[in-house]
């Protein structure tokens, strides 16, 4: 049996309607119940394995999100929430919306909707999970074999 961390989450919302929020929040209620998948929601970048982001990109929110991403340790992945946050959404034509959320940080799950069903949502946060996993042992086996290099190297000299 593989025991794995469980992932926590951070949810930033940007420029949006609050639709796929109150569809976030619904996850994590008893009735869908998020947390049955060892997902557990923070508001510390530091603390957070998943960031989930519902809404678009404008000039305001842009260095915020920015810097959560950069907050956040590796491995860590990023999920969309929304048509908005996918591409902007029908918001993507105003004045102050840059676009997705992939105009400024790389996303690796996105989740569209208007607004983004808790089901859609939850199947994005399971993805998300097995996506960290695959990375975290990416990252180990990455470290294994730089440790092999550094004594096979270290016994030659």
């Amino acid at each position: 049996m593989k025991v794995s961390k469980s992932p926590w989450l951070l949810h930033y919302d940007g420029s949006s309607c609050n639709g796929c929020d109150i569809e976030v929040l619904a996850c994590l209620t008893p009735v869908y119940d998020v947390e049955r998948f060892g997902v557990i929601n923070t508001g510390n970048p530091k603390h957070a394995d998943i960031f989930l982001i519902t809404g678009g990109i404008n000039e305001q929110n842009k260095p915020v999100v920015q810097q959560l991403y950069s907050q956040m340790p590796s491995p860590k992945v990023v999920v969309a929430v929304g048509i908005c946050a996918c591409n902007g959404g029908i918001f993507k034509e105003c004045y102050n919306i840059i676009g997705g959320v992939d105009t400024i940080i790389p996303v690796d799950i996105y989740v569209p909707g208007c607004a983004a069903r808790p089901e859609a949502i939850i199947d994005g946060v399971v993805k998300a999970v097995a996506l960290l996993d695959k990375k975290r042992e990416e990252r180990a086996a990455r470290k294994k074999e730089e440790k092999m290099q550094a004594k096979q190297e270290g016994g030659a000299k």
